[in-house]
């Protein structure tokens, strides 16, 4: 399509156009509500990542959720305990991961909604020890003040890691957090990269005093947002 051409096409469109620059923020949410809360304070070593959500029949949430790491018995013992959900779901199994899906209660928080409400698009979020750590795009400062606002009205702390504007193109790729940064120092450093390695991923945890699991996702995070910068 010629220059000219999608031009003609722009002008001729009635669909409201957010798309040209915005504020892309990482962010960490923090409240003893929020989904699966209770289950990340009680089960550290276990790294959580939302997959998606649906509504059934009954109006019921439900949250497919994949779970890392090395042992699962005492993260299911934590989800039959957790308040925010109910009749967690085994529904698939891998040699590094597990899927569950579970039905969110009426007590549980979430960050969907009032993210969709102020225009934002939830890019990434995973799990943290202390709350949930997740990437957002905002079409403006004041959507991004107008969603701090929303968290703070249900007691949800909003502790942003991450600020930027978004350029024309963006992908949505935030810079690497300082954690991220110093991993990849640590493991160059140490041979993480060579062949054979210097240094294996149980000793890179032991290095930085974090879990197998935190360090497996922290790497694997890290290394995609790389490439996906390199690529774009």
């Amino acid at each position: 399509m010629s220059i000219e051409l999608a031009e003609t096409e722009r002008e001729r469109s009635t669909v409201l156009d957010r798309s040209d620059g915005g504020i892309v923020a990482q962010v960490r949410l923090d409240h003893p509500d929020l989904v699966l809360r209770s289950t990340l304070e009680r089960a550290p070593d276990v790294t959580l990542e939302p997959e998606y959500w649906t509504t059934d029949e009954t109006g019921h949430t439900l949250l497919f959720v994949t779970a890392r790491g090395a042992e699962f018995g005492g993260f299911e013992a934590a989800l039959e305990t957790d308040p925010t959900i109910r009749e967690p779901i085994l529904v698939d199994r891998y040699p590094d991961r597990r899927v569950y899906r579970v039905t969110l209660t009426e007590r549980a928080l979430t960050f969907t909604a009032s993210t969709a409400e102020v225009g934002g698009r939830l890019l990434d979020v995973s799990s943290s020890r202390d709350g949930w750590l997740v990437q957002l795009r905002f079409p403006s400062r004041d959507a991004l003040v107008a969603f701090n606002d929303a968290c703070r009205a249900d007691g949800v702390s909003v502790s942003v890691e991450h600020l930027r504007v978004s350029d024309d193109g963006d992908d949505g790729v935030v810079a690497l957090t300082e954690k991220q940064q110093e991993l990849l120092a640590v493991a160059y450093e140490e041979g993480y990269f060579d062949v054979p390695r210097g240094i294996s991923q149980d000793e890179l945890a032991d290095r930085l005093g974090v879990s197998k699991s935190a360090i497996s996702q922290r790497l694997r995070r890290a290394i995609a947002e790389l490439c996906a910068a390199s690529l774009a």
